[in-house]
């Protein structure tokens, strides 16, 4: 059964506070995985909703790269993709509302997509908000609700802002 959410409970999921772990930060073990290296991460959100963090970025091209934010429904092994910051590698175009560009990216789950038929988020909009992979990172953490605990107090530590 396929996972279809209203715009109303994306938002509360964006919304929903995340605290990243003491060792969020901690040097991240990267799997290769055809031409690209991966890393995910389990997060638990303030209401008890199961969240999971993918960050994609390829060996070859530093500007291909994705930032992903998951929900994983309680008794589910769906993944319902929130939010995905994308890097300048490609061109992206929306569907319904037919226009297309070829800059950095953020695909945001939408009800009216999944509706269409197209995956939850096929949406995107360009950004000037970053301008990397690290970049992304810091945006999708500022924009989803995320907080640092006591001990991971500021981005800047980690070579974030």
């Amino acid at each position: 059964m396929t996972i279809q959410l209203t715009d109303e409970k994306i938002g509360s999921l964006l919304a929903e506070k995340k605290i990243l772990p003491e060792d969020f930060f901690s040097p991240q073990k990267l799997k290769t995985k055809h031409g690209h290296k991966e890393y995910e991460r389990d997060i638990t959100g303030e209401n008890g909703s199961d969240f999971r963090l993918i960050f994609r970025q390829s060996d070859l091209n530093p500007l291909d790269f994705s930032v992903i934010l998951v929900y994983v429904p309680k008794g589910s092994n769906q993944q319902f993709r929130l939010r995905r910051y994308n890097g300048k590698s490609h061109e992206h175009g929306n569907h319904i509302e037919k226009n297309k560009f070829y800059e950095f990216h953020i695909h945001t789950a939408t009800e009216r997509y999944q509706q269409s038929g197209y995956r939850e988020d096929t949406y995107a909009e360009e950004t000037d908000r970053y301008a990397d992979y690290r970049g992304a990172i810091e945006c999708m953490l500022n924009d989803c609700g995320f907080t640092l605990s006591a001990k991971n107090h500021n981005l800047s530590q980690w070579g974030l802002k």
